[in-house]
């Protein structure tokens, strides 16, 4: 008895949660009516199923579990980004934005239905063992990873600091899996980092956007506007994969005085947009924006806003190409559902999903270490993610090669050496003070 009335609420709040869901994600109010009758015929097709697993499969259910699984199967049809938390999970995830976490360091996702290395994260376990974008990890340990969530591989990667993990990986270009026996840790985020370059000019990395990396940036502005007076700032996103949304419209206006930063647009058409202010202290100084394939999500729409509002150029690669946007709703037993609820355009109006920022100076990354043969390497954009939403402007030719950032602990001009972008990067904005010297001076003639 007990169980059946357990069963009862579940179907009960099964249906109130499909139906929630499906107003959500359903048309124009009009079509409520008839859609709500349709959604009630279905979610007793489900019911029946369910009665029929409690009772004749070969073993004991957990009625719980079987809902839990087809909530989470139900969601992950719509897009890669869109999932269902479970509580725990949604702990875990509340934690990543805080700026540390345990585990190895690596940004995953599933490409063709494998799961694969969008980035390892510098300075982390993963980065220093060799990991590099586009790995694929078949084994976790003892366990295969066919048909493993995202959230479940991460729950197999974490773990206490001072543990091993073993990753067992597929490479391009290499013929035998590889093992990689990883001694976790504690993997501070420091979203931002700084230093100075040669011709007084500044290099400013952010990594990822959580909650602080506003306040972080203009900490580290505010540092070097302390030191001297820079001559042209680089900012690296390269590898970044995205973040928060308020903290990119908060980097973008650290460098904007007016202007559309970001507008996003929901299903129904309305618009929210995000416009810069007028800064406490004016920066003039010419820029530089870096980013490959593995700047996603927050950091095109700081690349975007910058490029279109003509305050800096873009040098590298196509990004990743991920213009949506992922609302995350707490539900009611602690669990949480992120699904994407809206595109967001870049201030020309351009949408980027499934096709990237382009660059004004395209330049591919050179590992100073490798063959020209063991250049080229897979990477991963949106547009590779099965069942990506798809954007109306014609895709734009792909870049193939890698653009890894070298180790930030070395030391600065070796930094540069090994280094190509970065380093045209310099060249490009000493040229650029040299050439407005040239105009200043023949304008007071």
């Amino acid at each position: 008895m007990f169980k059946t009335k357990r069963t009862q609420c579940l179907y009960q709040a099964l249906l109130f949660i499909v139906i929630v869901f499906f107003l959500i994600v359903s048309g124009s109010s009009q079509n409520v009516v008839a859609d709500t009758e349709e959604v009630y015929k279905n979610i007793e097709v489900f019911s029946e199923v369910l009665r029929k697993i409690e009772k004749n499969y070969v073993e004991g259910t957990d009625a719980k579990a079987l809902i839990y699984g087809a909530i989470k199967g139900m969601v992950e049809t719509l897009d890669p980004h869109s999932s269902f938390i479970t509580a725990e999970d949604y702990k875990e995830l509340m934690i990543e934005t805080k700026g540390s976490f345990p585990g190895v360091g690596i940004v995953i996702t599933v490409k063709d239905k494998v799961l694969t290395v969008v980035s390892p994260i510098e300075g982390t376990p993963a980065y220093e063992a060799g990991m590099k974008a586009g790995d694929q990890i078949i084994m976790i340990g003892d366990k295969s990873t066919k048909d493993i969530s995202i959230r479940e591989a991460v729950k197999l990667i974490r773990g206490p600091k001072g543990t091993k993990v073993k990753l067992t990986v597929r490479r391009k270009g290499v013929e035998k899996p590889i093992d990689f026996v990883i001694t976790r840790d504690v993997i501070p985020i420091k979203s931002v980092r700084s230093f100075s370059l040669p011709s007084d000019l500044g290099y400013i990395r952010i990594s990822n956007f959580q909650s602080n990396t506003g306040e972080d940036l203009a900490k580290a502005l505010k540092k070097m506007d302390k030191d001297k007076e820079l001559e042209g700032l680089i900012l690296d996103l390269r590898n970044n994969p995205g973040g928060l949304l308020s903290q990119a419209v908060k980097v973008a206006d650290a460098f904007l005085d007016s202007g559309l930063i970001v507008s996003i647009k929901s299903r129904d058409q309305r618009e929210q947009k995000s416009v810069a202010h007028k800064a406490t202290k004016s920066r003039k100084y010419p820029m530089i924006v870096l980013v490959n394939e593995g700047s996603a999500s927050a950091s095109e729409i700081v690349a975007g806003a910058l490029q279109d509002n003509k305050r800096a150029l873009i040098l590298g690669t196509t990004t990743f190409g991920k213009g949506s946007v992922q609302t995350l709703f707490p539900l009611s037993d602690g669990s949480g559902l992120r699904l994407t609820t809206a595109l967001y355009y870049t201030p020309s109006g351009s949408s980027i999903q499934a096709s990237g920022i382009e660059p004004d100076i395209r330049v591919a990354f050179v590992p100073p270490t490798e063959k020209p043969a063991a250049k080229e390497r897979s990477v991963i954009r949106e547009r590779d993610l099965e069942g990506h939403l798809e954007n109306d402007v014609p895709e734009q030719e792909e870049e193939k090669k890698s653009e890894d950032v070298p180790d930030e602990r070395t030391d600065i001009q070796q930094r540069i050496a090994n280094d190509n972008q970065l380093s045209r990067a310099i060249q490009i904005l000493q040229s650029w003070n040299i050439f407005s010297t040239i105009e200043s001076r023949q304008g007071a003639e």
